[in-house]
């Protein structure tokens, strides 16, 4: 049976707890000269062209931590003496190395909470005339568009992974810990980094390419329908197929395809809402700004 404490360590939901991730990543958002804004925009351009690369990047660094690890260690990391632990700290390690799924640098959300003020502004100068009614406007895009139905998502995501689409394992050691590993780090920090990545294409979609096309989805007739809600089907199904390829990343999940399955209602409801006479753009326009269209 594997030790659950190793000697002379302190465990590590203990250290944990003691040197807690999220706090440290809240005091980040405050200091601009740590954040890393050429590789946001490196991931912010890649999501919206080829949204693998990113995955597969944050899959490479963990490659990475493990040969720097190996070669720091030597020959010790691949040996295993009969009664030392070693099995224990190779558990261990595999833990530390997930937790390099998540972000530790705050600058993919402040960045993208900057843009968002932005281009909300361009759509109050734009569609409203009162200053006090665009500031609660881009008050209510900046918390109920991102962070709250970003923290929404993610606490459903990480519920339905950590109780659905976990890979049961034949040894309940390994299952605890990855369950263990899960409470701490997905829903807090992995599970809102796969919402943040999803949505930057939609918002590149529904709030930059949606201003500039604007006022021909919101004009009367049957094209604008359909090109506007052409738009929130890419827009929308884009959205769930970055969060798909988020959680398809992590090896110790199955049927994440599961991820996939809004995009056939989505596919569905365009059609149908189309037909009907249904204009996102300008039920949106009008329930958000104070310019009837």
């Amino acid at each position: 049976m594997l030790p659950t404490v190793s000697r002379g360590r302190t465990p590590s939901h203990v250290r944990s707890n003691s040197n807690p991730v999220f706090p440290q990543y809240l005091r980040r958002i405050v200091k601009w000269q740590q954040m890393d804004i050429e590789y946001t925009f490196w991931q912010m351009l890649h999501l919206c062209t080829s949204p693998k690369i990113v995955y597969v990047y944050l899959t490479g660094i963990v490659v990475l931590v493990v040969i720097w690890r190996m070669l720091m260690v030597g020959s010790d990391f691949l040996h295993v003496e009969p009664n030392n632990g070693c099995s224990y700290q190779h558990t261990k390690y595999h833990k530390q190395t997930k937790n390099q799924w998540a972000r530790d640098d705050p600058a993919f959300i402040v960045v993208c909470s900057l843009l968002l003020v932005v281009s909300t502004l361009a759509y109050c100068a734009a569609y409203d005339h009162s200053t006090a009614h665009a500031v609660f406007v881009i008050i209510s895009v900046l918390l109920f568009h991102f962070y709250l139905t970003g923290v929404a998502v993610a606490t459903c995501c990480w519920f339905l992974t950590n109780n659905y689409l976990r890979e049961e394992a034949p040894n309940s050691h390994v299952v605890e810990q990855r369950v263990e590993w899960q409470v701490q780090k997905l829903c807090t920090l992995y599970a809102f980094d796969v919402h943040c990545n999803s949505f930057f294409p939609v918002f590149v979609m529904l709030y930059v390419m949606h201003y500039f096309l604007s006022p021909l989805l919101v004009a009367h007739g049957f094209i604008p329908v359909l090109l506007s809600n052409l738009l929130f089907m890419v827009a929308v199904s884009s959205y769930h197929y970055l969060n798909f390829l988020g959680y398809d990343v992590l090896p110790f999940l199955e049927r994440t395809t599961f991820f996939l399955y809004p995009i056939g209602i989505v596919i569905i409801l365009s059609p149908i809402l189309t037909l009907s006479g249904f204009n996102p753009s300008r039920y949106f326009m009008n329930m958000y700004f104070s310019q009837r269209l």
